[in-house]
């Protein structure tokens, strides 16, 4: 067996028998169902949304994941209404969205003693996830050179709002700047002087998915080299990222894309339409399509204005003037049920209600319970992963602001005599 095997291996067992029993193993901590990502050790130093949804992924996989508050929390858990919960214990709905299957540890970096823990943490660790603003973590003695000095297995990722270099690396990051500054707006809205945000903070949330995809392939990496190393993304950089066909009509095509409101860009008909009870997203992607539908709304599908995608995006708003009275003369349901019988691709708008209602979200385990600590049983959106052989069979609910730290700081700093920390058993909650 190869010496850097060897050594792996030995760590893994040393790591075994240091960590407490995994919060979110059913039976044991190797048993199916913990997820693929079992036995990894993640500290999360994040807060707010873009760090805390890239541990919310890897959480939702199966690792561990020790969240690292402030004595004030995150700032999340004051980031409101709503708010639910008995008075004085009132949760911060914000906070429930992104912060599952975690144990909170409260330090205060500023402290030696604290940091003292955290250079112990972060020694164990497989991963650390960070987005404070450049030099904060060098500031608190943690340099990506003692870093790998207290663990040279450690995949460092850091999420910031521009970058971590370039003239705009200093500048605070916030979600929807990003999404002005990373041209998703300036797509986005009914009109050009009209530029609008997505109803989600999608800037936060895709950095999130861009760090915890590099996290994954620095893990595997690692199982080559045997090293760790430092993974960056930004939330400039994944507004960039999602740009696709955006992004190549203006630096391949020369075109400057303007919003186009509720309707595709290079598809027609392809968007929003009203018909008489509501609303209706169409999508009628190829010409073969298109000679399907065109009957159904009284249209020669060979008239030569709308014969091909090319001639119906060019006459898109012809088009759309003669589709709409069509459309208005009946409802949803009659139009569904046709659209469906002929295969063409059609759904209704919903709201929340309607979609956490729908029977196909709740047969898809798209929405999860789970027991919180001072909440009872709630409902969390649900991990949209599935994995055949090692899905987790259980979910940990977000925890209350220091939830975890007697039990974290009793590991880290185990006593001299009484039972080893492995060995004493988890309270926390859980629930399928």
């Amino acid at each position: 067996m190869p010496p850097v095997v060897k050594r792996r291996l030995r760590r893994r067992g040393r790591d075994r028998r240091l960590l407490p029993e995994d919060p979110h193993a059913t039976t044991s901590p190797a048993a199916p169902g913990d997820g693929p990502l079992s036995g990894l050790l993640v500290v999360d130093l994040s807060r707010a949304l873009a760090g805390p949804y890239a541990t919310l992924l890897l959480g939702d996989l199966g690792a561990r994941v020790v969240k690292i508050e402030h004595p004030n929390g995150d700032e999340t858990r004051a980031w409101g209404p709503p708010f639910v919960g008995p008075e004085g214990e009132e949760q911060s709905t914000y906070f429930l969205s992104a912060n599952r299957n975690k144990e909170s540890l409260v330090l205060d970096l500023k402290d030696e003693g604290d940091r003292a823990v955290l250079a112990d943490l972060v020694g164990r660790a497989d991963v650390l996830v960070e987005n404070f603003r450049s030099g904060v973590l060098d500031r608190l003695g943690f340099s990506v050179e003692r870093l790998e000095e207290l663990n040279p297995r450690l995949v460092v990722l850091s999420i910031t709002g521009f970058g971590a270099d370039g003239p705009d690396s200093a500048r605070p990051g916030y979600d929807q700047i990003l999404q002005g500054e990373g041209g998703f707006m300036s797509l986005t809205g009914p009109d050009a002087a009209s530029p609008t945000r997505a109803g989600v903070p999608i800037a936060d949330i895709l950095a999130g998915m861009f760090g915890a995809h590099g996290v994954l392939a620095a893990l595997y990496e690692r199982e080559r080299s045997g090293r760790g190393q430092i993974v960056r993304t930004s939330l400039l950089a994944a507004m960039i990222g999602i740009h696709t066909f955006q992004g190549t009509r203006f630096l391949v095509g020369g075109e400057v894309p303007a919003p186009g409101g509720n309707h595709h860009p290079t598809l027609s008909p392809y968007g929003a339409f009203p018909v008489r009870d509501g609303m209706l997203v169409i999508a009628v992607g190829n010409d073969q399509i298109w000679a399907r539908f065109a009957p159904l709304v009284g249209v020669d599908p060979q008239d030569p204005q709308y014969a091909t995608n090319r001639a119906r995006v060019q006459h898109r708003e012809q088009l759309r003037q003669v589709l709409e009275p069509a459309l208005l003369a009946r409802d949803r349901a009659d139009w569904l049920a046709d659209f469906s019988a002929q295969g063409i691709p059609a759904g209704e708008i919903r709201d929340l209600a309607e979609v956490y209602a729908s029977p196909q979200v709740r047969q898809q385990g798209l929405v999860q319970t789970v027991q919180h600590s001072s909440l009872g049983a709630i409902e969390l959106p649900g991990n949209p992963i599935w994995l055949s052989r090692t899905s987790r069979a259980a979910h940990a609910a977000p925890p209350l602001l220091g939830e975890h730290s007697e039990r974290l700081r009793s590991w880290l700093t185990p006593a001299t005599t009484g039972p080893d920390p492995a060995d004493i058993p988890r309270d926390t909650q859980e629930t399928t």
